[in-house]
C-alpha cells in the first residue's frame, strides 16, 4: 500500500469513528463545517461549490458529477445509491430505461418528474456499476444531507436496498423495510425497489406499486391537512 492509499484509509477510519460518535451523542463535529459549501443557500450555488470534488478515487474516473435534478422546493425527494453509465454520460440522475420507468412510477401517483427532487447518495459513478463502498458513501453523505437541508422535503423515498440501509443505518433487508414509515431529518421516509431492479425482475413491480400507494395515501393526507 503506498502512502497516498494509507492516508486515505486513515482518513476514512477517522471519518467512520466520528460518525459513530454522532450516532451516540448527537455530535456533528465530524462535518466539514469550515468548507465554503456549508454556507450556501441554494442548490445551484451548492452544485457549483462541490462539482469538482475529488475526495475519493471516483472523482478521477467519472465523466460527469451527478448532483441531482428537480424542484428545489420539492416536498418529495427520491434518493438512489449511485449514478450508472447513462447518468455518468449525461450528468443527470435516473435517465435511460430506469429513468423512464421512474417517470412512469411517478405518473402512476399523479406526479411529474419536475415536481420532485431526484438524486443519489454518491455523486459519481462507481466503476462497472459496482456497489458503493462504505468509505465513498461516508464522504458523499454530507453532500446529500446539505441537499436535504436546502430542499426541506416532507417525504423521502429510498430507491433500493443500499440507499435504504445506509440512510436508516440498518442491515434489514428490503422486504422488512418496505411498507413502513421512518423519520429522517424531518421527513417521512419510505422504501421501495430501485427502478433498475424492476427491469431485471418484473415480479417486483406489484410490490413497488403497493409501496407507492402507501406513499400516495400519506401524501394526500398531508396535502388535505394543509387545506
Amino acid at each position: 500500500m503506498n502512502n497516498q492509499n494509507e492516508l486515505v484509509q486513515i482518513l476514512n477510519d477517522i471519518e467512520r469513528y466520528l460518525m459513530q460518535q454522532e450516532d451516540l451523542f448527537g455530535n456533528i463535529i465530524y462535518r466539514e463545517q469550515n468548507e465554503e459549501w456549508n454556507k450556501v443557500n441554494s442548490l445551484e450555488e451548492f452544485n457549483s461549490q462541490i462539482s469538482s470534488c475529488k475526495k475519493c478515487p471516483l472523482g478521477e474516473t467519472r465523466k460527469n458529477f451527478v448532483f441531482g435534478v428537480g424542484n428545489p422546493n420539492a416536498e418529495i425527494m427520491l434518493i438512489g445509491e449511485a449514478p450508472g453509465a447513462d447518468e455518468d454520460e449525461q450528468g443527470e440522475p435516473f435517465v435511460g430505461r430506469a429513468g423512464q420507468l421512474l417517470n412512469n412510477i411517478l405518473k402512476a401517483v399523479s406526479l411529474e418528474r419536475s415536481e420532485v427532487y431526484i438524486c443519489n447518495i454518491l455523486k459519481c459513478r462507481p466503476p462497472n456499476n459496482r456497489d458503493p463502498l462504505v468509505s465513498e458513501m461516508e464522504l458523499c453523505t454530507p453532500y446529500l444531507e446539505k441537499q436535504i437541508e436546502l430542499i426541506k422535503p416532507k417525504f423521502i423515498i429510498c430507491l433500493g436496498r443500499i440507499a435504504a440501509q445506509w440512510l436508516l443505518k440498518t442491515n434489514d433487508g428490503l422486504n422488512k423495510l418496505r411498507q413502513q414509515v421512518f423519520q429522517y431529518r424531518g421527513a417521512s421516509l419510505l422504501v421501495t425497489y430501485h427502478p433498475a431492479a424492476l427491469l431485471r425482475n418484473e415480479s417486483w413491480k406489484r410490490p413497488t406499486w403497493e409501496d407507492m400507494k402507501l406513499f400516495k395515501k400519506l401524501y394526500d393526507e398531508y396535502k388535505n391537512n394543509l387545506k
